[in-house]
């Protein structure tokens, strides 16, 4: 008996089938449906479940509209979002290991990095993790304060070691360039990033330096909120990887192995370009393996809310804020008139793939890097990750934000329109004046 058939026998069950105060017209069958929607409350009436729950696509308090309509209830509904206010970091255990990322080949992160290295070992007797890299670097051995540190530190190399596991914090220096590598270093679940503005933008590094000892004792005491920055998973399904078998290949090509697709996580986007070829891009857009549209242009960018404001606001997309779930579609230079930017939910799976009449092939990159061409046969799926990046707060959610708007971006700066003296307004002004001549009046008073 499966689950349906026993509820129904239960229900009926219980019931009392020879209540004759019953209206005649109540059959078995409807009250043993009004039994098992009530959700068996006590003296018929039906019990509401009350609690204000969150979803990908809205705030959702019920789940039933109308008398009879309500969401099918099934395993993907377990996917929910929490209240961006509630996110705020927390410690199980006191963290033990910090990666410190520098900006390279910069000569003002120096002494700012040299001074955070010493406090974490010294005073937080900490274990810091850097990049044989940035060891490497010229300014930084010819540094006398920091050879005496360069024996206690432990080192990586980016694409040989993994950090997997190892690392309990993330401390960057430098600009929006070092979150982005602490996302490229971690392919999978990425520890809290506490990142400080040292380099030209700052988009994505709201905390400044001078203070940094008071700031790092409060992130590693829990006191500090979240912005959980959602990463794209993309994969390149190559046509020769053995995942598409051709008509009339020989038996080799049957028995050799099938190559795991490239896969990528990206904090802000996804290009898709034309390259060095002359000729418009043509690609395939999918979306949960429907066909959306075909680009012809120079491109496509398929970006998360992070990325909003970095090459797809120049492209002429909407910012969205990193709390948001959703996936930016923004066409480069597209040859339409009516190509604009949308937005899709987050959960969708894009597909991206050069069309077969297409005069050339196309190149990809991720988040700037590992920059590949994109044949004929070859598809690139594009979804949310389930990894997002856990970035640290200076403030919180929303003030971070705006302030990077409003101080890297000057977002709706302009100079403030003068005020029109209601005295003035009413002595001088008439049904054909103009502001010009209202302020050329004005002039003539003072």
């Amino acid at each position: 008996m499966n689950e349906e058939n026993l509820c129904l026998a239960q229900a009926m069950v219980g019931m009392k089938l020879d209540d004759k105060a019953e209206s005649p017209r109540k059959t078995v069958v409807s009250k043993v449906q009004e039994k098992i929607f009530s959700g068996g409350g006590a003296d018929g009436e039906e019990s509401v479940d009350r609690r204000r729950t969150r979803s990908l696509n809205a705030p959702s308090p019920i789940q039933q509209f109308g008398p009879c309509g309500r969401i099918m209830k099934n395993s993907a509904m377990v996917m929910t979002i929490q209240d961006p206010a509630s996110q705020r970091l927390t410690w199980y255990k006191p963290p033990l290991t910090v990666l410190v990322i520098k900006k390279v080949r910069d000569a003002a992160v120096l002494q700012p990095f040299v001074q955070l290295v010493t406090w974490l070992i010294e005073e937080k007797r900490m274990v810091v993790f850097v990049e044989q890299a940035v060891l490497e670097e010229a300014s930084l051995q010819a540094s006398a304060d920091f050879c005496t540190l360069r024996d206690r530190l432990m080192t990586f190399r980016d694409g040989k070691d993994d950090l997997t596991d190892k690392i309990d914090f993330i401390i960057c220096l430098g600009g929006d360039g070092t979150l982005l590598y602490a996302s490229q270093l971690f392919q999978q679940s990425v520890p809290p990033v506490m990142a400080f503005h040292l380099g030209s933008l700052g988009f994505l590094t709201p905390f400044e330096f001078d203070n940094f000892q008071e700031q790092v004792t409060n992130v590693l005491e829990g006191h500090a909120a979240l912005t959980l920055r959602s990463r794209l998973r993309c994969m390149i399904m190559r046509k020769n990887d053995g995942n598409n078998v051709s008509v009339g290949v020989g038996k080799a090509a049957l028995n050799s192995p099938i190559k795991p697709p490239s896969t990528f996580l990206v904090l802000n986007e996804v290009v898709i370009d034309r390259g060095p070829s002359p000729y418009l891009s043509n690609i395939d857009l999918f979306l949960d393996g429907k066909h959306i549209t075909s680009v012809q242009g120079d491109g496509l960018i398929v970006s998360t809310p992070t990325g909003s404001t970095a090459y797809a606001v120049a492209a002429g997309a909407s910012m969205i804020h990193p709390n948001v779930p959703a996936i930016m579609v923004t066409p480069i230079c597209p040859h339409s008139l009516s190509f604009r930017p949308i937005v899709v939910p987050a959960g969708v799976e894009l597909k991206i793939s050069v069309s077969p009449d297409s005069r050339n092939t196309s190149w990809v990159s991720f988040d700037g890097r590992n920059r590949q061409e994109l044949f004929h046969g070859d598809s690139l799926r594009v979804t949310t990750s389930v990894y997002p990046v856990p970035s640290i707060c200076a403030q919180d959610q929303i003030s971070d934000w705006f302030d990077s708007l409003a101080e890297c971006l000057h977002w709706n700066v302009r100079k403030r329109q003068k005020h029109l003296d209601e005295l003035s307004d009413l002595t001088h002004s008439g049904s054909n004046d103009t502001l010009d001549s209202l302020d050329h009046a004005d002039q003539l008073d003072s």
